[in-house]
C-alpha cells in the first residue's frame, strides 16, 4: 500500500511539497451518476425544468468546480486546468428500482508538477449536484452516486485504469 504524503512528520495535516517534481502532460477522468423518477427524466429531456436547461447548466457548473478544486479540497494544488469536457450519457430505460439516470464524465488536463484526479472528481459532484438543484423541485429523491475516478495518466506514478469501466461513458 503507498504511503500517506498529506501528514507531516508530526502526523499533521500538509501539502505537499511538488516544487522538485517535473512538469509533463496529466489527465484525469471521472464518472458520477444522477438517478431519478421517469418522470424527471422526461421534463429534463423536454426542457420543462423551471431553472432552464439542466445539462448545460451542470456543463458548465462542472468546469467551474474543476477550476475551484483547490479552494474546496484544503491540500489540492492550485493548478493550471488547461481543459476540462464534460459529457453526459442519457439512461431513459428505468432500472430494477425504476429509476432513470444521467452519467456524467469528466476529462480534466493540465501540464505540471501533479495531477488533476481531484479536479475531474470535482467536477462530476458538482456537475451531478447541479442537476439536483434544478431539478429538486420536481423530485427530491433523486440520488447521487457512483462518483469515481476512471483513470489518470502522467507523473511518477504512470497510468491508472478502473478495471470495471469500460471505455467511454458507463452504458449501464
Amino acid at each position: 500500500m503507498a504511503e500517506l504524503t498529506h501528514f507531516n512528520e508530526s502526523g499533521r495535516a500538509r501539502m505537499v511539497d511538488v516544487s522538485a517534481k517535473s512538469a509533463t502532460e496529466r489527465i484525469a477522468v471521472a464518472h458520477a451518476r444522477v438517478s431519478m423518477q421517469p418522470e424527471t427524466f422526461a421534463c429534463i429531456q423536454q426542457g420543462k425544468i423551471a431553472k432552464g436547461d439542466v445539462l448545460a447548466v451542470a456543463q458548465v457548473a462542472g468546469v467551474m468546480g474543476a477550476k475551484r478544486t483547490p479552494d474546496l479540497i484544503p491540500m489540492c494544488h492550485p493548478l493550471l486546468v488547461t481543459s476540462v469536457n464534460i459529457e453526459f450519457q442519457e439512461h431513459p430505460v428505468p432500472d430494477d428500482n425504476g429509476q432513470c439516470a444521467i452519467t456524467i464524465q469528466a476529462t480534466v488536463k493540465t501540464t505540471g508538477p501533479t495531477g488533476v484526479e481531484m479536479e475531474a472528481l470535482t467536477a462530476v459532484s458538482v456537475a451531478a449536484l447541479t442537476i439536483y438543484d434544478m431539478c429538486k423541485a420536481v423530485d427530491r429523491g433523486m440520488s447521487i452516486g457512483e462518483i469515481y475516478l476512471i483513470s489518470k495518466a502522467g507523473g511518477k506514478s504512470g497510468t491508472y485504469l478502473r478495471s470495471m469501466h469500460m471505455s467511454g461513458l458507463s452504458s449501464d
